[in-house]
Protein backbone atom coordinates (compact mmCIF):
# COMPACT_ATOMS: atom_id res chain seq x y z
CA UNK A 1 0.00 0.00 0.00
CA UNK A 2 2.89 2.39 0.70
CA UNK A 3 4.19 1.82 -2.83
CA UNK A 4 0.73 2.50 -4.23
CA UNK A 5 0.45 5.73 -2.25
CA UNK A 6 3.85 6.85 -3.49
CA UNK A 7 2.89 6.03 -7.07
CA UNK A 8 -0.34 7.98 -6.68
CA UNK A 9 1.51 11.04 -5.44
CA UNK A 10 3.80 10.87 -8.47
CA UNK A 11 1.28 10.06 -11.21
CA UNK A 12 -2.07 10.96 -9.70
CA UNK A 13 -2.27 14.20 -11.69
CA UNK A 14 -2.50 12.36 -15.01
CA UNK A 15 -5.37 10.11 -13.91
CA UNK A 16 -8.54 10.61 -15.94
CA UNK A 17 -11.59 11.47 -13.82
CA UNK A 18 -14.74 9.49 -14.68
CA UNK A 19 -12.75 7.12 -16.89
CA UNK A 20 -15.63 4.67 -17.01
CA UNK A 21 -17.71 7.29 -18.85
CA UNK A 22 -15.19 7.36 -21.70
CA UNK A 23 -14.95 3.56 -21.79
CA UNK A 24 -18.72 3.12 -21.95
CA UNK A 25 -18.83 5.89 -24.55
CA UNK A 26 -16.35 3.88 -26.64
CA UNK A 27 -18.58 0.81 -26.28
CA UNK A 28 -21.58 2.81 -27.48
CA UNK A 29 -19.73 4.24 -30.48
CA UNK A 30 -18.54 0.76 -31.42
CA UNK A 31 -22.07 -0.59 -31.22
CA UNK A 32 -23.32 2.17 -33.52
CA UNK A 33 -20.49 1.48 -35.98
CA UNK A 34 -21.40 -2.20 -36.01
CA UNK A 35 -24.84 -1.36 -37.42
CA UNK A 36 -23.96 1.74 -39.47
CA UNK A 37 -20.44 1.13 -40.81
CA UNK A 38 -19.25 -2.34 -39.74
CA UNK A 39 -16.20 -2.27 -42.02
CA UNK A 40 -14.73 0.56 -39.94
CA UNK A 41 -14.38 -1.80 -36.99
CA UNK A 42 -11.73 -3.70 -38.94
CA UNK A 43 -9.41 -0.72 -38.50
CA UNK A 44 -9.93 -0.72 -34.73
CA UNK A 45 -9.21 -4.33 -33.80
CA UNK A 46 -6.20 -5.47 -31.78
CA UNK A 47 -4.04 -6.84 -34.59
CA UNK A 48 -0.26 -6.74 -33.89
CA UNK A 49 0.52 -7.31 -37.58
CA UNK A 50 -0.86 -3.85 -38.37
CA UNK A 51 0.41 -2.28 -35.15
CA UNK A 52 3.98 -3.01 -36.21
CA UNK A 53 3.20 -1.40 -39.54
CA UNK A 54 2.31 1.95 -38.06
CA UNK A 55 -1.31 1.54 -36.94
CA UNK A 56 -0.44 2.08 -33.28
CA UNK A 57 -3.92 3.32 -32.41
CA UNK A 58 -5.01 -0.32 -32.38
CA UNK A 59 -3.33 -0.68 -28.96
CA UNK A 60 -6.30 1.20 -27.51
CA UNK A 61 -8.97 1.36 -30.22
CA UNK A 62 -9.91 -2.30 -29.79
CA UNK A 63 -12.07 -1.31 -26.82
CA UNK A 64 -14.46 0.22 -29.40
CA UNK A 65 -15.11 -3.23 -30.89
CA UNK A 66 -18.27 -4.56 -29.19
CA UNK A 67 -18.09 -7.99 -27.60
CA UNK A 68 -21.89 -8.25 -27.76
CA UNK A 69 -24.17 -6.64 -30.34
CA UNK A 70 -27.55 -7.65 -28.93
CA UNK A 71 -29.99 -5.38 -27.12
CA UNK A 72 -28.65 -6.76 -23.84
CA UNK A 73 -25.41 -4.90 -24.47
CA UNK A 74 -27.21 -1.62 -23.70
CA UNK A 75 -28.27 -2.97 -20.31
CA UNK A 76 -24.74 -4.15 -19.62
CA UNK A 77 -23.36 -0.72 -20.51
CA UNK A 78 -25.59 0.86 -17.89
CA UNK A 79 -24.61 -1.79 -15.36
CA UNK A 80 -20.86 -1.42 -15.92
CA UNK A 81 -21.18 2.36 -15.91
CA UNK A 82 -22.74 2.18 -12.45
CA UNK A 83 -20.28 -0.24 -10.89
CA UNK A 84 -17.34 1.52 -12.55
CA UNK A 85 -18.44 4.83 -11.08
CA UNK A 86 -18.82 3.30 -7.62
CA UNK A 87 -15.41 1.66 -7.81
CA UNK A 88 -13.79 4.96 -8.78
CA UNK A 89 -15.49 6.66 -5.86
CA UNK A 90 -14.43 3.81 -3.55
CA UNK A 91 -10.81 3.44 -4.69
CA UNK A 92 -10.15 6.94 -5.90
CA UNK A 93 -9.56 8.14 -9.44
CA UNK A 94 -5.92 7.06 -9.66
CA UNK A 95 -6.40 3.50 -8.42
CA UNK A 96 -9.39 2.98 -10.70
CA UNK A 97 -7.41 4.31 -13.67
CA UNK A 98 -4.52 2.02 -12.84
CA UNK A 99 -6.80 -1.01 -12.61
CA UNK A 100 -8.49 -0.41 -15.96
CA UNK A 101 -5.29 0.48 -17.81
CA UNK A 102 -3.62 -2.64 -16.41
CA UNK A 103 -6.32 -4.74 -18.06
CA UNK A 104 -5.80 -3.00 -21.39
CA UNK A 105 -1.99 -3.11 -21.26
CA UNK A 106 -1.83 -6.77 -20.23
CA UNK A 107 -4.14 -7.61 -23.13
CA UNK A 108 -1.90 -5.68 -25.54
CA UNK A 109 1.19 -7.47 -24.25
CA UNK A 110 -0.45 -10.88 -24.62
CA UNK A 111 -1.49 -10.12 -28.20
CA UNK A 112 2.04 -9.02 -29.13
CA UNK A 113 3.61 -12.08 -27.50
CA UNK A 114 1.22 -14.38 -29.36
CA UNK A 115 2.02 -12.58 -32.59
CA UNK A 116 5.72 -13.37 -32.24
CA UNK A 117 4.91 -16.99 -31.39
CA UNK A 118 2.24 -17.65 -34.02
CA UNK A 119 3.25 -15.09 -36.62
CA UNK A 120 0.67 -14.14 -39.24
CA UNK A 121 -0.97 -17.55 -39.41
CA UNK A 122 -4.25 -16.33 -37.92
CA UNK A 123 -5.91 -13.00 -37.03
CA UNK A 124 -5.39 -12.51 -33.30
CA UNK A 125 -8.24 -10.03 -32.90
CA UNK A 126 -10.61 -12.99 -32.76
CA UNK A 127 -9.26 -13.86 -29.32
CA UNK A 128 -9.26 -10.41 -27.68
CA UNK A 129 -12.27 -8.32 -26.72
CA UNK A 130 -13.61 -6.26 -23.86
CA UNK A 131 -15.58 -9.21 -22.50
CA UNK A 132 -12.97 -10.20 -19.94
CA UNK A 133 -12.01 -6.60 -19.20
CA UNK A 134 -15.62 -6.17 -18.12
CA UNK A 135 -15.38 -9.39 -16.14
CA UNK A 136 -12.37 -8.09 -14.23
CA UNK A 137 -14.36 -4.94 -13.39
CA UNK A 138 -17.27 -7.04 -12.15
CA UNK A 139 -15.06 -9.29 -10.01
CA UNK A 140 -13.30 -6.34 -8.40
CA UNK A 141 -16.65 -4.79 -7.54
CA UNK A 142 -17.82 -8.07 -6.02
CA UNK A 143 -14.71 -8.26 -3.84
CA UNK A 144 -15.26 -4.71 -2.57
CA UNK A 145 -19.04 -5.07 -2.11
CA UNK A 146 -19.63 -8.81 -1.58
CA UNK A 147 -22.96 -8.47 0.22
CA UNK A 148 -24.55 -5.96 -2.13
CA UNK A 149 -27.70 -7.42 -3.68
CA UNK A 150 -28.69 -7.01 -7.31
CA UNK A 151 -31.71 -8.30 -9.21
CA UNK A 152 -30.73 -11.09 -11.58
CA UNK A 153 -32.87 -10.76 -14.72
CA UNK A 154 -34.61 -7.91 -12.82
CA UNK A 155 -36.38 -10.52 -10.68
CA UNK A 156 -34.11 -12.68 -8.51
CA UNK A 157 -32.22 -10.93 -5.67
CA UNK A 158 -28.69 -12.26 -5.39
CA UNK A 159 -25.57 -11.05 -3.63
CA UNK A 160 -22.58 -9.95 -5.65
CA UNK A 161 -20.28 -12.53 -4.11
CA UNK A 162 -22.39 -15.41 -5.42
CA UNK A 163 -22.61 -13.85 -8.87
CA UNK A 164 -18.83 -13.52 -8.82
CA UNK A 165 -18.44 -17.19 -7.89
CA UNK A 166 -20.65 -18.22 -10.82
CA UNK A 167 -18.74 -16.03 -13.29
CA UNK A 168 -15.41 -17.24 -11.93
CA UNK A 169 -16.43 -20.89 -12.36
CA UNK A 170 -17.65 -20.26 -15.91
CA UNK A 171 -14.40 -18.51 -16.78
CA UNK A 172 -12.35 -21.30 -15.22
CA UNK A 173 -14.28 -23.85 -17.28
CA UNK A 174 -13.64 -21.83 -20.46
CA UNK A 175 -9.92 -21.77 -19.67
CA UNK A 176 -9.86 -25.54 -19.19
CA UNK A 177 -11.79 -26.25 -22.39
CA UNK A 178 -9.89 -23.83 -24.64
CA UNK A 179 -6.56 -24.11 -26.40
CA UNK A 180 -3.47 -22.32 -25.12
CA UNK A 181 -4.04 -19.25 -27.32
CA UNK A 182 -7.49 -18.58 -25.87
CA UNK A 183 -6.20 -19.33 -22.37
CA UNK A 184 -3.50 -16.72 -22.81
CA UNK A 185 -6.02 -14.15 -23.99
CA UNK A 186 -8.40 -14.78 -21.08
CA UNK A 187 -5.74 -14.79 -18.37
CA UNK A 188 -4.11 -11.63 -19.74
CA UNK A 189 -7.45 -9.80 -19.79
CA UNK A 190 -8.16 -10.57 -16.13
CA UNK A 191 -4.56 -10.25 -14.94
CA UNK A 192 -5.41 -6.89 -13.36
CA UNK A 193 -7.96 -8.63 -11.14
CA UNK A 194 -5.55 -11.45 -10.28
CA UNK A 195 -2.98 -8.89 -9.13
CA UNK A 196 -5.65 -6.98 -7.19
CA UNK A 197 -6.92 -10.17 -5.54
CA UNK A 198 -3.49 -11.39 -4.49
CA UNK A 199 -2.40 -7.99 -3.19
CA UNK A 200 -5.55 -7.29 -1.15
CA UNK A 201 -6.26 -10.55 0.63
CA UNK A 202 -6.67 -8.59 3.87
CA UNK A 203 -10.12 -7.35 2.91
CA UNK A 204 -10.69 -5.44 6.17
CA UNK A 205 -8.79 -2.47 4.84
CA UNK A 206 -11.04 -2.43 1.76
CA UNK A 207 -14.33 -3.12 3.53
CA UNK A 208 -16.80 -0.22 3.41
CA UNK A 209 -17.04 -0.14 7.23
CA UNK A 210 -13.27 0.07 7.54
CA UNK A 211 -13.02 2.76 4.88
CA UNK A 212 -15.71 4.75 6.69
CA UNK A 213 -13.89 4.36 10.01
CA UNK A 214 -10.64 5.48 8.38
CA UNK A 215 -12.26 8.56 6.85
CA UNK A 216 -13.79 9.52 10.21
CA UNK A 217 -10.42 9.11 11.89
CA UNK A 218 -8.72 11.29 9.29
CA UNK A 219 -11.41 13.95 9.70
CA UNK A 220 -10.88 13.98 13.46
CA UNK A 221 -7.14 14.26 12.98
CA UNK A 222 -7.58 17.19 10.61
CA UNK A 223 -9.93 18.88 13.06
CA UNK A 224 -7.44 18.44 15.91
CA UNK A 225 -4.74 20.06 13.80
CA UNK A 226 -6.87 23.20 13.51
CA UNK A 227 -7.71 23.37 17.21
CA UNK A 228 -5.94 25.92 19.37
CA UNK A 229 -4.86 25.83 23.01
CA UNK A 230 -5.04 29.58 23.64
CA UNK A 231 -7.42 32.28 22.45
CA UNK A 232 -7.74 35.89 23.50
CA UNK A 233 -11.23 36.77 24.72
CA UNK A 234 -10.97 40.29 23.27
CA UNK A 235 -9.29 40.04 19.86
CA UNK A 236 -9.67 36.32 19.20
CA UNK A 237 -6.00 35.79 18.35
CA UNK A 238 -4.49 32.36 19.04
CA UNK A 239 -0.99 30.95 19.36
CA UNK A 240 -1.11 30.25 15.62
CA UNK A 241 -1.21 33.97 14.89
CA UNK A 242 2.34 34.46 16.10
CA UNK A 243 5.02 32.59 18.01
CA UNK A 244 5.75 35.68 20.15
CA UNK A 245 2.20 35.93 21.49
CA UNK A 246 1.71 35.12 25.17
CA UNK A 247 -1.57 34.29 26.87
CA UNK A 248 -2.65 34.48 30.51
CA UNK A 249 -5.85 33.91 32.46
CA UNK A 250 -7.20 36.85 34.42
CA UNK A 251 -7.77 36.07 38.10
CA UNK A 252 -10.06 39.07 38.54
CA UNK A 253 -12.54 37.96 35.87
CA UNK A 254 -15.35 35.58 36.79
CA UNK A 255 -14.92 32.34 34.89
CA UNK A 256 -12.05 31.20 32.71
CA UNK A 257 -11.14 34.08 30.44
CA UNK A 258 -7.80 34.17 28.63
CA UNK A 259 -6.13 37.26 27.16
CA UNK A 260 -3.11 38.01 25.00
CA UNK A 261 -0.37 40.30 26.31
CA UNK A 262 -1.96 43.28 24.55
CA UNK A 263 -5.26 42.94 26.41
CA UNK A 264 -4.28 41.27 29.67
CA UNK A 265 -3.98 44.57 31.55
CA UNK A 266 -6.30 46.76 29.47
CA UNK A 267 -9.50 44.71 29.29
CA UNK A 268 -12.64 45.37 31.30
CA UNK A 269 -13.04 42.67 33.91
CA UNK A 270 -15.97 40.34 33.43
CA UNK A 271 -18.20 40.04 36.47
CA UNK A 272 -21.15 37.68 36.71
CA UNK A 273 -24.22 39.17 38.36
Amino acid sequence: MKGMNKLERSLGKIAIPHLISYIIGAYAIGLVLFYVAPRMLFYLTLEPYYIFRGQVWRLVSWIFVPSDTSILSLIMMIFYYQIGGQLEQYWGTFRFNLYMWEGIVFTDIAAIVLYFIIGTKMPLSWFFSTQYINLSLFLAFAVCFPNLEILLWFIIPIKMKWMAVVYALITFYEILQSDWVVRTAIIASIMNFIIFYLSTRNYRQYAPQERHRKRKFQQRMQESEHRTKHKCTICGRTEKDGEDLQFRYCSRCDGNHEYCQDHLFTHQHIKLQ
